[in-house]
């Protein structure tokens, strides 16, 4: 690359290795763009050849999707998240797991007595097969070392996440924990990304998706544009899904507590919103107001919330 010369513009794919390429090319090149090609149809032969090609035509044209890749000072906290996260994931599935176990014999196991140390060996004895038993108890050890993991790798993201200069803003939200802020913190990197709230809601997963053609009709001899609502086709797909599910987890717990956005809630429903509609508006509201509060600086102030829904 640095044969070439420095205006070069360089465009590849997401990927594992996108960050780290990123990194690396920045120095040498006038332009890296990491892009998203998840949504275009396969049209034709492929191969690297006619990949790159299409690749550069798109980049030439400036119709490429960019994927956010300049927070390098965030990487720590980046790693520790994705750290935390896969303890949590692997931590479920080997409880679940352990649950199929029982299940798979007719046995229940309601609550979580089946995960205690002090009952375990009441769980076990249940088990008449020597290789279901063998297999509970390395199903039950791996659950132990992950347990033990989990809150040192909890502690490790928050301790992070407090250095970061929006953490006391995002703080200040109800039902935005120190989990959820470090979360937002490393996933999103900067409020400045987005433009408005209608860019941040995409990338969150809570855009309201709509289908519309002939928009336009004559009547009268003139043109003029169809009474006629858009069909909605659900939310955009096409989004993170760790952070959606931190904002509706805000959003489910704001729901049932009472408080500002407990009001909120309760006017979408007053006005013959569906619940399930209900909670997906309180949670988009909780999204524009992370991200205007992120952006100016200030702190929560209940006063200031705009229960009024439409």
């Amino acid at each position: 690359m640095r044969g070439l010369g420095s205006r070069v513009h360089i465009a590849f794919e997401e990927g594992t290795q996108a960050q780290w390429l990123h990194d690396v090319l920045t120095k040498h090149a006038e332009r890296v763009v990491v892009c998203n090609t998840r949504g275009r149809g396969e049209i034709g032969n492929k191969s690297d050849r006619v990949d790159a090609d299409r690749l550069s035509e798109l980049l030439r044209l400036g119709a490429l999707k960019p994927v956010y890749h300049g927070a390098s000072g965030l990487l720590t906290l980046k790693e520790l998240v994705r750290s935390y996260v896969a303890l949590v994931e692997d931590a479920t599935r080997v409880m679940l797991r352990i649950k199929a176990l029982f299940r798979a014999r007719g046995i229940k196991t309601p609550g979580t007595a089946v995960y205690r140390e002090s009952k375990r060996g009441e769980w076990l004895a249940r088990l008449e097969e020597r290789g279901a038993r063998m297999r509970a108890e390395a199903l039950l050890t791996e659950l132990d070392v992950l347990q033990e993991l989990r809150p040192k790798a909890k502690a490790a993201m928050i301790t992070e996440a407090r250095r970061q200069p929006g953490w006391k803003i995002l703080r200040s939200i109800p039902f935005l924990g120190p989990v959820r802020v470090a979360q937002i913190l490393a996933i999103m990197a900067t409020p400045w990304r987005f433009r408005t709230k209608r860019q941040a809601w995409p990338y969150v997963g809570l855009a309201v998706v709509t289908r519309s053609s002939a928009d336009q009709e004559f009547a009268g001899g003139k043109l003029r544009r169809r009474k006629r609502e858009p069909l909605t086709r659900g939310l955009n797909r096409n989004h993170h899904p760790l952070l959606k599910s931190v904002f509706k987890g805000a959003a489910n717990a704001a729901a049932a507590q009472d408080g500002p956005f407990k009001q909120y809630y309760d006017a979408c429903v007053a006005r013959g919103v569906r619940e399930e509609m209900a909670k997906l508006t309180l949670a988009r509201k909780i999204v524009a107001i992370a991200l205007r509060l992120w952006k100016t600086g200030e702190l929560w102030d209940a006063t200031k919330l705009n229960v009024q829904t439409t």
